[in-house]
């Protein structure tokens, strides 16, 4: 195993302390950071490493290993805690003008275009203040905001705010994926809110580039591309996903062939393999072909990603197979482990936020596994046949990049795709052609007549890699959905795939038992954490905005989730929680909205009786200018949006332990109930601030 190797790897040995190091300056990122001591230490390890060097003493060895990784350690954690405190930014609370430049073409969204913007200067009466932040800001839906483009110029006027999370159970973390982006704040801005500065159009390198991509689309489109074709063509080709439906995306997702709707390193790694074929006779003339090779790869590659519109996943890729074709200049092996440490190092030191990137992460372990594991897998059976020989190949090479990235996309996706073997047996020689196809299709724009044959025939294949995908996914058992796993467990899975990698390349019984036990350790580990998270018998109030719901969850996985407004966002609760109920492994709840009765949960008049434990959501004015002799005693009182009482009136009419303020209350109205409760000494929870709060009953 190269493991034991690990001084053939030089730049491996740099990249673990580098990654380490990054995690951790990620992980224990304080906005107070002085960089100062970092900057200290790091200067001490430099100068100690430089000093063992020189030393040339062989004993000492071990102390100059340490040194560089301590160096690489220091390095990662400054550089990651470094760009995270360039996002660092504090806004006024109240709403101010600021000139912003538009970075990205605006995105639609439900309600809303988002876009990036740079802001460039705050304005206010006592004078004008540069900023030079970046921000996501979310324009009202109108006709002036759809034609929005990269290197517009507005003046605004809106409330920016550092992102923040909403501290839900097992959320996803925005507010820091924000801040690995080096976005420092969000907004929204009304309708009638912003005009476009007349004149002031920024044509940098990234708007021309979103402007060719444009007329890429355009080009489909002139050529009769539509629908879900049109949609899977921008995919693959210029990594545009705005016209992906949900259901194509669930297709491809359900039968294993997601990856291929993401342009990155699969389709960067195609095109790398034919320019370098095309190119390959240009590399006999010696070194000084080699060198001119590598020099048009790389100017290929990036006019490539340029008219890709320069996406960070098309970059992170190009970036990655530029070092190799660099590799290859200087006569080193084009692809090896050293190689691919020395494209994922660089690319860290660029930008270590790159490090928490799906993408990026996939691509690297995929290219990794493959390496490791490949030819293994493919001695395990012998192939006699040259059509046999090829089809194992492709096979061997997708379970090696399987096995490789499951773990991760398990943890990521909670999903696993049962036929994924067969999907890509199919896509993947598909793709190819597509993809040289679609190439050859836009060389010919200067020929219109050949390239609308070369047209017809791209779409065809797009029908058909469209309905193989969908006929996948109607397969039985074509996915496992709802699996949960723990970041402690993805690294443990990923230790027991190493030692059952080096135990079948050396069929050592000493090894098979280290192999068995670690297996066994991961089961009792596994066990021990879904025991703790089991599901317990409960009441959970959820901290989203426009959904007040009272979730009554049951010890054995059921439950029931009420919804109090009858316009309630459903759909952004469940993508909210739907991790922790994963972890909780709840079945899916069953919705109630209006008044009920069953064995284990009553509802009458917003009052919901659960497990002995009554709460009574206040979300109008039924119960004000009432009161009775003997005040109904509730634990749980639950304030939302549409009352506009006092706490005094409900005192009259119930007796309570909780007051629960629903995030739906505005700012005004929050603060007031918070005062009275304080004034009343009641004791109470601001979901808006605290998150989501569950009671064990």
């Amino acid at each position: 195993m190269f493991l034991y190797n690990l001084h053939r790897y030089p730049f491996i040995r740099l990249l673990i302390p580098w990654i380490a190091g990054i995690f951790c300056g990620d992980h224990f990122f304080d906005r107070s950071w002085d960089p100062l001591c970092g900057i200290l230490f790091f200067g001490f390890f430099a100068a100690l490493s430089f000093a063992l060097y020189f030393l040339k003493r062989y004993s000492l060895r071990w102390c100059f290993g340490i040194a560089i990784s301590a160096l690489c350690f220091t390095g990662g954690w400054l550089g990651m805690t470094g760009q995270l405190q360039q996002a660092v930014c504090s806004f006024p609370k109240e709403e101010t003008v600021y000139r912003v430049l538009i970075t990205d073409a605006a995105q639609p969204k439900e309600h809303t275009y988002l876009c990036q913007a740079l802001l460039k200067e705050r304005r206010d009466t006592a004078g004008i203040y540069p900023i030079g932040h970046t921000a996501v800001l979310y324009l009202q839906q109108d006709s002036s905001a759809s034609r929005l483009k990269s290197g517009d110029e507005l003046l605004i006027s809106a409330r920016i705010s550092p992102p923040l999370n909403n501290r839900n159970f097992d959320e996803f973390d925005y507010a820091r994926f924000l801040m690995r982006k080096g976005i420092s704040g969000t907004g929204y801005v009304a309708s009638g809110k912003w005009i476009k500065c007349d004149g002031m159009n920024n044509f940098d390198l990234k708007s021309v580039a979103s402007s060719c991509r444009r007329n890429v689309v355009s080009l489909y489109q002139e050529l009769g591309f539509i629908g879900d074709e049109l949609a899977v063509l921008s995919a693959l080709t210029i990594g545009d996903k705005t016209e992906l439906s949900d259901s194509v995306r669930e297709s491809y997702s359900v039968a294993g062939a997601s990856h291929i709707l993401a342009l990155s390193g699969l389709h960067i790694g195609l095109l790398y393999t034919m320019l370098f074929f095309i190119l390959k006779p240009i590399a006999r003339r010696g070194n000084i072909g080699r060198c001119v090779r590598s020099v048009f790869l790389l100017v290929l590659l990036w006019t490539f990603a340029f008219f890709t519109g320069l996406s960070p996943s098309v970059v992170r890729s190009v970036s990655m197979f530029s070092i190799l074709a660099m590799a290859d200049m200087v006569g080193r092996e084009p692809l090896s482990l050293n190689t691919l440490a020395v494209a994922a190092w660089l690319m860290l030191f660029c930008n270590p936020a790159w490090l928490f990137d799906v993408g990026f992460q996939l691509s690297f372990l995929a290219v990794a596994s493959i390496l490791l594991i490949q030819k293994p897998i493919y001695h395990l059976i012998t192939v006699k046949s040259r059509i046999g020989k090829y089809v194992w190949g492709l096979m061997s090479v997708s379970i090696a990049a399987q096995i490789g990235t499951a773990p991760l996309v398990l943890f990521y996706f909670s999903r696993f795709s049962v036929h994924f073997l067969l999907t890509n047996l199919v896509v993947i020689p598909l793709i190819t052609i597509i993809l040289y196809a679609a190439v050859a299709m836009l060389l010919l724009t200067p020929f219109s007549w050949l390239q609308i044959g070369v047209a017809g025939g791209v779409k065809k294949l797009l029908e058909g890699l469209n309905f193989f995908v969908r006929w996948v996914e109607q397969l039985p058992y074509a996915s496992i959905d709802g699996i949960w796993l723990y970041q402690s467990e993805v690294l443990g899975i990923y230790i027991v795939i190493a030692l059952l990698t080096y135990y079948f390349m050396n069929r050592r019984y000493r090894n098979l038992q280290i192999c068995l036990f670690s297996i066994l350790l991961m089961g009792t580990y596994h066990a021990t954490l879904y025991w703790q998270d089991r599901p317990q018998t409960s009441l959970v109030f959820y901290n989203v905005r426009g959904c007040p719901a009272v979730h009554c969850i049951k010890s054995d996985g059921q439950s029931w989730i009420n919804y109090m407004d009858t316009l309630s966002n459903e759909k952004r609760l469940k993508h909210i929680t739907a991790n922790y109920w994963k972890r909780h492994h709840l079945l899916p709840p069953q919705e109630i909205t209006a008044d009920c009765r069953h064995a284990e949960l009553n509802r009458q008049q917003q009052i919901i009786s659960y497990h002995g434990c009554r709460v009574c959501v206040i979300n109008d004015n039924r119960w004000r200018n009432k009161s009775t002799v003997s005040p109904l005693y509730i634990q749980y009182l639950y304030l939302c949006k549409g009352y506009d009482g006092h706490l005094e009136e409900l005192a009259q009419v119930f007796s309570f332990s909780y007051v629960i303020l629903d995030a739906s209350l505005s700012e005004y109205r929050k603060h007031l109930l918070e005062s009275e409760c304080k004034k009343s000494g009641l004791r109470f929870i601001s979901l808006s601030d605290e998150g989501s709060v569950r009671f064990l009953l």
